[in-house]
């Protein structure tokens, strides 16, 4: 889906958005999951998931319907275990929820179901009004983003007219301007053609957030420090990409 013939290239990569973390921060910040299982009607989707996350570029890869999105989901509490306990820097996803969101942003698969506002400047105002920041602020924040990520000409822009990368490159700008600590990204290449897939990458790569990506696409996943295969429910391996990559591989070809 469409091409982005009027972004320029983004500035993230050098210039990390303003109040992000600190990397040395991360550790402190760290995810853990203790015996984590979910199960919906009586269907276990994860089972026995025990993991600390600390490292500021992590990808999740596994076949569809493996738990991937459920698994992410727990960190920022949009799901809920069934056994165990999640913790994101120490706060609880089930007893601190709202905290736990104001550190943790998702970036959905489909931008669509995320964009809800008619005009780009307004949807990016609209989670720094919830959260009480002052209009000046919100608006300061919000066009400093779009410049960073090389889309400063788009605040005015109406939502509906955006191309699919265009619309992506507008969410995860949305999630940005909250300046969480970590960002989730669920399959932010799916829907994008080659130009706006690198775009992507180079985006993910210069955030100074840390970033959990859930993707098929294996070049992305290459980008990362530590890379989880997910397969029916449980983490079947964890390690760097050249080997959880090898491994997904093979697990393919069964």
């Amino acid at each position: 889906m469409g091409t982005s013939a009027n972004l320029s290239e983004p500035s993230s990569v050098n210039n990390p958005p303003a109040h992000a973390p600190e990397v040395s921060d991360l550790a402190e910040n760290r995810i853990v999951m203790d015996r984590v299982s979910v199960e919906y009607d009586d269907r276990r989707v994860l089972d026995d998931i025990s993991l600390t996350l600390s490292e500021q570029r992590i990808a999740i890869i596994g076949l569809n319907g493996s738990g991937k999105s459920t698994l992410v989901r727990l960190i920022n509490g949009l799901v809920m275990p069934t056994y165990g306990r999640v913790t994101v820097g120490g706060a609880c996803t089930m007893k601190e929820t709202k905290q736990v969101r104001r550190r943790v942003g998702f970036v959905f698969q489909n931008p669509a179901n995320q964009i809800i506002m008619p005009t780009v400047g307004e949807d990016m105002l609209f989670g720094l009004k919830n959260i009480g920041i002052p209009k000046a602020e919100r608006v300061e924040r919000a066009r400093a983003t779009l410049s960073q990520l090389g889309m400063g000409n788009f605040y005015e822009r109406e939502t509906h007219a955006l191309s699919g990368g265009e619309q992506q490159m507008i969410a995860l700008a949305s999630v940005l301007t909250m300046r969480p600590e970590t960002i989730i990204l669920d399959e932010p290449t799916t829907m994008l053609d080659l130009l706006n897939r690198h775009r992507m990458r180079s985006v993910i790569a210069g955030l100074a957030q840390r970033s959990i990506v859930v993707t098929h696409d294996l070049e992305l996943a290459a980008d990362a420090q530590r890379v989880l295969v997910v397969h029916e429910g449980r983490i079947v391996e964890d390690g760097s990409p050249e080997d959880s990559i090898a491994a997904y591989r093979r697990m393919c070809e069964l």
